[in-house]
């Protein structure tokens, strides 16, 4: 059993809290029993698996399932655990996984897609790919000056959806939406004063929706690439939703009219 943080692997494995050690070691930070068996299921590349023995005995299946895929098993006592995660109340387990990204070539038959400019709530991004996921969308773009989208509050966030939306980072989200554009599907920008109402879109065909940052919203670039302004009605005295929140509205939208 590892009983300090001192030990090489749980100092290589906090590194994780970074987005430089994330990047160094190409690594996901994936934190407690839902991830780990998401990732499982998911056919992910683990790596290395830090358990406690309490976890183990509560978790035998999943425990067994893991250990013959996983390149590396370690049992840790509850301190060093909750030295290695970024939660207040780890449940016992901690897993890393190889990063590999999707391939935006292998989205076919487009159908919706997210645009999301600056977005920088770890929170507010993981709601948002739980709810792509359950509305089946094809894919998100976000860019490269938004939260980091292996940050693990984002997947925790995420409740596991996470594996299951293809996201992309771009440091030029102009050129995606020009693309898409110019095979023919329909630009929505999402604005506070557009005066048509998100209900009135036809969410039927292919269709790029743009959300911007919390604060200041989309930037001009990308608006003047829309086909259509669309806003959510508000009450007196509200300025602006959740951006999560917008998203949902919007993407719930697409699918009772795909129903």
């Amino acid at each position: 059993m590892i009983t300090s943080i001192r030990n090489p692997l749980i100092k290589q494995i906090r590194k994780l809290h970074s987005t430089k050690g994330r990047r160094e070691g190409n690594l996901l930070l994936l934190e407690g029993t839902h991830l780990v068996q998401t990732a499982y299921g998911a056919d992910c590349s683990l790596i290395t698996l830090c358990y406690t023995e309490q976890w183990r005995t509560r978790y035998p299946e999943l425990w067994e399932n893991v250990s013959k895929r996983v390149q590396r098993l370690e049992v840790v006592s509850s301190e060093v655990l909750a030295a290695m995660t970024t939660t207040i109340n780890p449940d016992g387990v901690v897993a890393t996984s190889l990063f590999e990204p999707y391939i935006e070539a292998k989205i076919t038959d487009f159908r919706l897609g997210l645009i999301i400019e600056r977005l920088q709530d770890p929170g507010n991004l993981g709601t948002i790919i739980r709810t792509a996921a359950a509305t089946g969308i094809d894919g998100i773009w976000l860019s490269d000056d938004s939260v980091d989208i292996d940050h693990p509050k984002v997947l925790r966030a995420s409740a596991g959806a996470w594996f299951q939306v293809p996201m992309f980072v771009s440091s030029d989200l102009k050129s995606v939406v020009e693309k898409y554009k110019n095979n023919g599907v329909n630009i929505v920008a999402t604005l506070p004063n557009a005066t048509q109402t998100y209900w009135d879109l036809q969410l039927t065909k292919p269709t790029l929706i743009l959300l911007g940052n919390e604060g200041s919203g989309l930037s001009d670039s990308l608006v003047s690439l829309a086909d259509e302004l669309v806003s959510i009605p508000l009450g007196e005295g509200v300025e602006s939703l959740n951006v999560a929140i917008a998203t949902a509205l919007i993407l719930y939208e697409a699918k009772r009219q795909q129903i």
